[in-house]
């Protein structure tokens, strides 16, 4: 039987790393994308493809995408990691820098599916995992537009997920909890760029410090670890019957049942609060 082929985006560090060093050892051809294939080198020596991709660069993703199939033949995973989270008060944050975050995480996305779903509906067979975050199922002040683009993720993969069932297609949405990565890095950077001079500052700095607290591995002993992600992900590869999504790491299952079960002014005080 050959050997699946997956195609990862966002794969030089965190999650996209892992995942991209667990399949290979779990017996994929992986093809690992990011814009800075430097970071990829130790993947490279596992066997593992890695080359440069921009998800915001229309023009190259088919053709990457086209020279995966014609050398396999196949392509059965699409797991689009690729994408980042950018803080600040909805008044302080430029639209450019809103339409940037929502480019990446949402329409990259988009444009990675579009590209991928002619060859899947041709083998009626694939699994297209999108990672979306616990701030699909949340919100946060300051976090606005990353909290938009994860509500959009979640929405567009269930109206996916309904119209690719007839093809064999599986659309599987990963919700990660705190993780230590340098995300939470460039959403402080940002944060303190956009708002810690001005109305929402007292805000903004007491949210960097509760980031540091949450984030920070030496600080806070709980904090998931990316292969914990991982794992899941491979999981819901192998599973015959995947869960439409995956709620796991720290702070993810207790922050979603609360938001579920407190009334949005309850949760709006704990968010606050937590903030």
């Amino acid at each position: 039987m050959n050997k699946k082929i997956a195609l990862i985006t966002g794969a030089s560090s965190g999650i996209g790393y892992e995942t991209a060093e667990l399949l290979s050892r779990s017996g994929y051809i992986v093809y690992a994308v990011a814009r800075h294939v430097d970071k990829m080198s130790d993947l490279t020596k596992l066997g593992i493809v890695t080359l440069h991709l921009d998800v915001t660069n229309e023009l190259t993703i088919q053709p990457l995408v086209d020279k995966i199939i014609q050398e396999n033949g196949h392509l059965d995973v699409l797991i689009n990691n690729a994408g980042y989270g950018s803080y600040g008060a909805v008044e302080d944050v430029p639209i450019a820098e809103a339409q940037a975050q929502l480019d990446v995480n949402l329409f990259g996305m988009a444009r990675m599916i579009k590209a991928v779903l002619p060859q899947m509906r041709k083998q009626k067979s694939g699994r297209i995992v999108n990672i979306s975050s616990m701030a699909g199922r949340i919100w946060t002040p300051l976090g606005a537009w990353y909290h938009a683009a994860k509500f959009a993720v979640e929405g567009f993969s269930d109206a996916l997920r309904l119209e690719t069932a007839d093809f064999g297609i599986k659309v599987i949405i990963i919700e990660p909890g705190a993780v230590k990565s340098n995300w939470s890095q460039i959403a402080t950077k940002k944060m303190l760029e956009n708002s810690s001079d001005g109305p929402y500052s007292q805000l903004a700095e007491q949210a960097a410090a509760n980031f540091k607290r949450t984030y920070d591995a030496d600080i806070n002993k709980h904090l998931s670890r990316a292969s914990l992600i991982s794992k899941t992900i491979l999981k819901s590869l192998t599973s015959r019957n995947p869960k439409t999504r995956y709620l796991v790491g720290y702070g993810a299952k207790m922050s979603v049942f609360m938001a579920a079960v407190l009334s949005d002014k309850h949760f709006d005080q704990v968010s606050r609060k937590f903030m």
